[in-house]
């Protein structure tokens, strides 16, 4: 097991404070947050690349890092695999030799020989006589992943591994990436700020805000299910607002949010006063009163802004506190919205996801 109990002070002031234990099996934990939240601090303490205020690193039986008895293993000391978010591949190098570049210490022919190992495990056979600057983003991120498994290591670190690429690159790499993660059976840890990066990467989430971890689990319960307003905001609630609990009963709850009315599934805590999340695509607009509709919430209100939201559109309705909705473009035509309109928005008493105002 990783046991690692990271303590970073910068010198402007920013502090970084994360407990970890991650286990040795085949599986991938993304440190997930923001830009700035200390995701990358943290992989570079556990690589050596950063040496620790306080706290310790521990992976199996060995000490990484101690700063109480004053340890602090070098990089090429560390079992790890580390995969930069540029890639930092040698441009005056050939694929050939950025993969063997990690196995000075073997001979030549060895090297060479597992330097085409990993070329044909890692699908870069055909690249190995090709400069960095010749390849892809996707070709150049499976040559750096090769180079980072070439001196067989014991823990995959990846920072930012898609971050470079485009939409569309993106989307194709990051499907041939979890392939490879899944091919490579080692224990992974993957920093990331893209949500989606996160849900299909990861088999655990840690969610970190302003150097400090908020809350830890598989990604799917952390989606579903933040404790924190930081957290919601962060996988993607469009719609985080404080709410008082006007009334209870057959398990919903009915909570006054600005001076609108809204109904969520009781949490049975008992609590007065709760956070309000709701996830944009769980809020559809009409322009009509829909007698068929079961969503409880159906709610008057005025659309306030519409701006673009990828391939979708997010559209902000005042019903006496503001909602998001998010939209296709299809929709946004079919009703004719504009800011202005009058809509209803529409969700379902499940969709009000409830933190409690004590815990945020």
């Amino acid at each position: 097991m990783l046991i690692a109990e990271i303590s970073k002070n910068y010198k402007s002031g920013f502090r970084v404070h994360a407990s970890l234990q991650i286990g040795l099996g085949p599986e991938v934990t993304v440190l997930f947050g923001p830009s700035g939240s200390g995701k990358t601090t943290v992989l570079r303490c556990i690589a050596g690349l950063e040496s620790l205020t306080a706290g310790r690193i521990h992976f199996k039986e060995e000490v990484w890092a101690d700063v109480s008895r004053h340890i602090h293993l070098a990089p090429q000391q560390r079992s790890v695999g580390y995969l930069f978010q540029d890639y930092a591949l040698f441009p005056h190098l050939s694929v050939r030799e950025n993969i063997g570049f990690g196995l000075a210490n073997v001979s030549k022919n060895e090297r060479q020989s597992r330097s085409r190992e990993i070329a044909e495990r890692m699908q870069v056979l055909d690249l190995l006589d090709r400069r960095p600057a010749e390849l892809s983003g996707g070709e150049q991120q499976r040559v750096a992943l090769a180079r980072a498994v070439a001196c067989g290591p014991e823990l995959l670190l990846l920072d930012e591994p898609l971050s470079a690429l485009d939409g569309p690159t993106r989307e194709r790499v990051r499907e041939e990436l979890a392939r490879l993660l899944q091919t490579l059976r080692l224990p992974a840890i993957v920093v990331t700020h893209d949500w989606i990066d996160a849900l299909r990467l990861g088999d655990n989430l840690v969610v970190m805000s302003n150097g400090t971890v908020l809350q830890a689990g598989t990604p799917q319960d952390v989606f579903a299910r933040p404790q924190h307003t930081d957290v919601a905001a962060a996988v993607g609630m469009e719609t985080v607002a404080a709410g008082s609990v006007i009334e209870r009963g057959n398990g919903s709850v009915t909570l006054r949010v600005g001076s609108a009315e809204l109904i969520g599934a009781d949490p049975q805590d008992n609590l007065s006063e709760y956070f309000v999340c709701i996830r944009g695509e769980n809020v559809t607009l009409e322009t009509g009163r829909a007698g068929q509709s079961s969503a409880r919430n159906h709610i008057p209100g005025i659309v306030r802004e519409i701006a673009p939201a990828g391939s979708l559109c997010r559209v902000t309705v005042d019903i006496g506190c503001d909602i998001v909705a998010l939209v296709t473009r299809q929709a946004l035509e079919d009703l004719s919205l504009a800011r202005g309109s009058r809509v209803f928005a529409v969700f379902k008493a499940s969709a009000v996801h409830l933190i409690g105002r004590h815990t945020a």
